[in-house]
This record gives structure tokens, sequence and C-alpha cells, in this order.
């Protein structure tokens, strides 16, 4: 299939063949008919992509002085390397769609296939859509009309944190798609709407649907709201406009009556002027885009509605108020369409896209659809070699630290379950084949060796399919997030390792070589070992943070440490006890202090905290024995106190990725001793799952 994507670093749009999504569990396969092109928001994402590295530093400047901290802790190649990544990506552009459903996921019951549905999906011909994000539409209303609905429920929440009243005087500042629907809801709700906008073309079409309009460029628009308000202002003010000055806000305030409310919706800039709002006692607010429920990750992906007693509005229950006003023909959006161009043809909207007067230009999508989940870019022969990879996930880890680090021959097949991530990679490094279902490369008798890096919820399944089809297997970590996925592990490891097949976790540190030397400088002692990880925040909804999907970041990114720990010291851990920060601790905390005994008496201490100021070193390791004592400050600097022919030693930021990475390939070409004993494996992942059982019975836990 096709899809719209926009390439951050070059600037340029593609309309690039990738593999068709599966529907996931909770979603819907549709296969798209037309989708509109929301020239206000692509316009923004294509300006920026066209800018110059300086200028893209200008337009996030509160990220800039967090980079150089990081490149005082981290190294400047460390830093840039990253930077580049996060650039040279492609984003699918697009989020109004309209198709028919092709198939139904797990756990959808009230979405038939042949349903015709809106969305937010992309510009891409097939796309899977939460069941949240879509609404069945009324056979009387036309695709051109009802892809207007996600853009109008995106008005439509505005006015809602609004509230307006019927009688009341309500400005829109800019007249793009959103602010055209907005008025016109407005309207429809009682309210007299006066518009502002700088372009003519878009001001008469105001004008033509009966409103009030006012160039402000070219009068006071102060005056004007004064003068149909009898000398009060206006009541409130929805801004929809797109601009980086801060004047858009200081008029909206200028503008409003006493005690009046302003809601953005748009996007500006936001160095407000307290004396504007003072006077008045404004209220403003930022609405989020759809409406309630928008980036909840158990609404949208998990597919738990609000109960509508107490949300009443949801932003799916918003989908289906536009598109009851559609049916009724109250809300009219036929003269919005300024033209329907085939997708084909996408180039002639793109090209000029940053001058654009257009208001709404929808997409017209083939009636034929080429349906394949598997894509094939470049023809190359794999059936006489030895080492073959496939790559399951195609995220960050994926991207910025395996792809670059592995030859490029070896790697046969990429697989993302989006389908746009994996051909973006694939066309990047030469991988033949990019997927969306995983099992085909499980399929493939060709491949050897299975890499997954995918969410931490996905690697159990994954790994026990790639053991029973006989792979090698590579699991970034953790191995498992529940006891009963470990226990599903083993019983598989014991009824495949006499195949030969290899099973290794990405704990990459104890190959880093700085630790590698501490290990030579320690030998067969009993030692004290301290780690402390200034992990740094991530948003409390991030998936990380939930325990059935990333399992939290004890278990997520602990176990790199416990096994750390277990490696150093040359013994298994055998006791954990756990303590968090805080009087009301939960599972999924990340800041946190975990005790570890090890079975030869050595000991040793993670000191886990997300709480850090980002200019202290992230990782930092202290090892004390017999008088000596070794620390290694974030895999860069190593410092040996007490030790006869060592004091430092200085390389660039090494965690370990490579030599995991060659001896991993190596092990699968020539056979040999597994990188990581199946048991050292097992006994860092069951200390995780110990040190959250520590936390609830305030005790140490025996493993």
């Amino acid at each position: 299939m096709k899809q719209l994507i926009q390439n951050l670093r070059t600037g340029e749009t593609l309309l690039r063949e990738i593999p068709s999504p599966s529907a996931q569990k909770g979603c819907v396969l549709i296969k798209t008919r037309k989708s509109l092109v929301s020239i206000g928001t692509e316009k923004m994402l294509v300006g920026f992509s066209r800018a110059g590295l300086l200028q893209k530093a200008l337009l996030h400047r509160n990220k800039i002085k967090p980079v150089f901290e990081k490149i005082r802790t981290d190294g400047l190649t460390s830093v840039m390397a990253s930077i580049s990544a996060k650039l040279d990506q492609c984003i699918p552009l697009g989020y109004c769609n309209v198709g028919e459903v092709l198939e139904v996921g797990e756990g959808v019951h009230d979405i038939r296939v042949g349903d015709r549905v809106a969305s937010n999906g992309s510009h891409a011909e097939i796309v899977s859509v939460p069941r949240n994000l879509l609404a069945k539409i009324p056979s009387t209303v036309s695709d051109e009309e009802a892809v207007f609905t996600v853009i109008g429920a995106v008005a439509l929440q505005g006015i809602r944190l609004l509230s307006p009243v019927l009688g009341e005087t309500i400005v829109v500042i800019g007249l793009g798609l959103t602010g055209l629907l907005a008025a016109e809801l407005l309207r429809l709700n009682g309210c007299r709407v006066i518009g502002l906008e700088t372009d003519e073309d878009k001001l008469r079409i105001a004008r033509a649907r009966g409103m009030v309009t006012a160039n402000p460029d070219l009068m006071n628009p102060v005056d004007l709201v004064l003068e149909h308000t009898g000398g009060i202002g206006a009541d409130g003010v929805i801004i929809t406009a797109s601009s980086r000055s801060d004047k858009v806000i200081s008029q909206a305030a200028r503008i409003s009556r006493k005690r009046g409310r302003i809601i953005l919706t748009g996007v500006v800039g936001m160095d407000l002027d307290r004396a504007d709002f003072y006077d008045k006692e404004l209220t403003f607010q930022v609405s989020c885009s759809y409406g309630p429920g928008r980036y909840d990750e158990i609404y949208e992906g998990q597919g738990h509605d609000y109960p509508l007693p107490f949300v009443r509005w949801t932003e799916n229950r918003n989908f289906q108020a536009i598109l009851q006003l559609l049916e009724s023909g109250k809300l009219d959006v036929k003269p919005l369409i300024t033209d329907i161009v085939p997708l084909a043809d996408f180039a002639s909207i793109y090209q000029n896209i940053t001058g654009s007067k257009a208001i709404g230009i929808v997409l017209d999508y083939p009636h034929q659809t080429d349906i394949t989940t598997t894509v094939r870019l470049t023809q190359q022969n794999f059936s006489a070699k030895k080492g073959i990879a496939a790559i399951i996930g195609a995220g960050n880890f994926t991207k910025t630290t395996m792809l670059p680090l592995l030859p490029r021959a070896n790697v046969k097949y990429i697989a993302s379950s989006g389908g746009i991530s994996a051909a973006e990679l694939a066309s990047k490094y030469k991988i033949p084949y990019c997927t969306t279902a995983y099992h085909k490369i499980l399929e493939d008798e060709t491949v050897d060796l299975v890499l997954i890096t995918t969410r931490h919820d996905q690697h159990a399944a994954m790994v026990i399919d790639a053991l029973r089809s006989r792979k090698h297997v590579f699991v970034e970590k953790p191995l498992a997030i529940f006891e009963e996925e470990l226990h599903a592990i083993i019983e598989t490891w014991y009824e495949c390792e006499k195949t030969g097949i290899s099973l290794t976790v990405g704990f990459n540190r104890r190959f880093a070589p700085h630790v590698v030397k501490m290990r030579e400088l320690l030998g067969q002692t009993v030692m004290h070992i301290m780690i402390s990880v200034n992990a740094g925040t991530i948003p409390a909804n991030s998936w990380i943070h939930d325990r059935a999907l990333g399992g939290g970041r004890i278990i997520g990114e602990g176990c790199h440490f416990f096994d750390l720990v277990a490696y150093l010291a040359n013994s298994p851990i055998a006791e954990v006890c756990m303590t968090a920060t805080g009087t009301n601790c939960s599972e999924t905390t990340d800041n946190a202090s975990v005790l570890l005994r090890c079975e030869n008496g050595s000991t040793g201490v993670v000191h886990y905290f997300s709480n850090g100021n980002k200019g202290f070193p992230k990782e930092r390791i202290e090892v004390h024995s017999l008088g000596r004592t070794l620390v290694l400050d974030n895999f860069r600097i190593l410092r040996g106190y007490g030790f006869r022919n060592f004091s430092v030693r200085r390389t660039s930021q090494d965690k370990g990725h490579k030599e995991l990475l060659r001896l991993l390939l190596e092990s699968v070409r020539n056979g040999g001793q597994p990188l990581i004993p199946f048991e050292e494996i097992v006994n860092a992942t069951r200390a995780t799952f110990a040190a959250l059982e520590s936390l609830k019975t305030n005790s140490w836990v025996k493993i």
C-alpha cells in the first residue's frame, strides 16, 4: 500500500510503498476512500522539516539548554548522534480519514466489516485505528462531508471548553478550516460571531456564510469588537490561528470583556503579558485536540470508554456529534472544499503548501489497493549464508543503536506493527524486506537470528514463538514482565535447548570495555557494588509506567543493573530488598534503592532515581574490595584507587552494545557457548520480580 510521509531532515514529502498494517487488538483496519489535508497543521510540519538545523533549533529554544547539559555528561559524539537520529525520520501526514472497514481486531464488537467510518487515520491507503478514534458514518452523509469529522471535533472541543451561551459574542481569530468550522458551530449555538483573518480569500468565504469579519492588518480589531458589543468587548475568543507571534494572545486579551474567556486550539506564541490578563481577570485555556480521552492510553490504546454520566463529551462522542450535524444538514462543509485531488497527484498540494491559500483539499484514493503485509525493496540472495538476522521492532533503540552496529549484509527483514518505521529503516539500511507480520520472519528458513526490540509486554510471547521456530533469539531487556511469562519461557527453553539455538538478553553493560576491565582488576573476591542511575523523568502516562505494558522502570531497566551486580561479583543474586521514595509508592516507581545479596557474600545497591538533575552523570558505578576502589563515570572514565598498575582509563562513551552484537553474530555463525548463561538471565529477571515483591511486603525476598 502507499502512504504519505514527511522527511524531517530533508523536507521531502513522499508517497512511499509500505507494508499494510494488521488489525491489532482493540483496533479496526480501514481501506481509505478519502482523507482531508489539514492545511494549517501540515503546513507547520512541512515548514519545520524544510528549515535549516539552526532554524529548527530556534523553533525549539527550550530544548537547547538540556542538549548542552547532555554533551557535558555523555560527550559530543553521543549527543550529536541522538539529535541526528531524531531528525532523520519520516512521520505520517494527515489525521482526517474516511474509509471502509476491512477487518476488526480482537475486543471490538460494535463495528462490522463493510461499515463506512470516519477516523483520525493518516493519508494512507490502509490504516489501523483504535476503536475510540473512529465513528460510523450515517448513510446520507457523503465521504466528502464525513472527511471533515475529525477537524470538526477539534473545533467543537474548543467550543465546549469556552462554554458559550445563547446571545454571546464570540471572536474567532484565524479562519482556516478549524476557524471556519468553529464559527459555523458557534452560529448554530446561537452566538454572534466575529472572524479575524489576514487572508482575503478566507474572509470572503466567511462573509459569504453571514459572518462579521475584519482583517487586523487593515483595521483595529478592538474598535470593531467594541462597536459590535456596545463597548463591552467579546464574551469569548477562540484562537485557531497558526503563528509564532505572541501578539495573537495579546490581541485576544484586548478584545475581550472583563472576565472574558480565551481558548487556544491553534499554535501561537505563548509569552503572555500579565497586564493584559490581570486588569480584566481573563480566563485562558489550551484545548487538547478532539476532546477528553486524547493521548490517554487507557481510553485510546485499551479502548476503555469514560462513563457518559461523568464525561458527557469524549473525543469519540464529539466525532458522533459532528456526524449528526452533517446528517441533519445544519453543518454545511461542502463550500469549504477547495479541490479534490487524486492521491497520486499529492505533489501538486505539497510542493507549495507553505504558501498555499487553499481551505480544504480532499485526497481521493484508488478503488483497488495492494494489500500486502510484506514489501520487498531490494534483491539479495541469502540462501547460502549463515548468521542471517531479522529485526522485530523499528523503534528508537533499533534506529539509533542496533542498526548502525549491525553489518547490513546480514539483515534480511525488519518488522514493525504500523509499517512506516520499518519501511523507513529498510530503505535507509538497504534491508531487502519490511513487514508488519512478524510470523513471516519465523517461517523463513534462511533466517537464523531474530532480534526483538518491541514494547516490553510483547517480549515474552515473541521469544517463545521464535524459540519454537528454532531461531537464535536476542531480546532487548526485559526478558519478561510477569512471573508466569518467565515460567513459560523457561519451559520453552528447556524444550528447545538441545537444538543448539541460543537466547540472549540485551544486558549490554557487562560487555562494555570498562566493565570488562573492572572484572579483570577485581578478580574472584567478595565486594560491595554501588550503582547510581540518574534515569531522568518520563511522562507519568508513558506506557513504560504501565505495569501491563512496560512493567515499570525497575523491571524494564533495573534488570540491566541487577545483572551488572551479579556479573561484577561473579555470583548469582540470592536476596533482594527494595525501598522507594515517598509515602505511597507503587510497584512502577522509578525512585528506589534496591539492596542485593549475592551467593558468594558480595553485596550491591542500585540507586535508581528519576528526580535528579540532567547535568549529573547518568550512570555511576563504584566497587569496593580488599582496600581497593573502582569508580566508573558514565562509561567514559574509569578510575582506580589502590591498584598497583592501574589508575585511570578514558574513552568515548561505550556501553557495550557494539561488542555484544559482534559476539552474538559470531556465535550464531560459528556456534559455541551462549554469551550469557541462561541461568544468569533468569536470575536477573527474577531479581526484578523479587524487588517488587519486597516493596509490597517491606522485607527481604529470596530468589
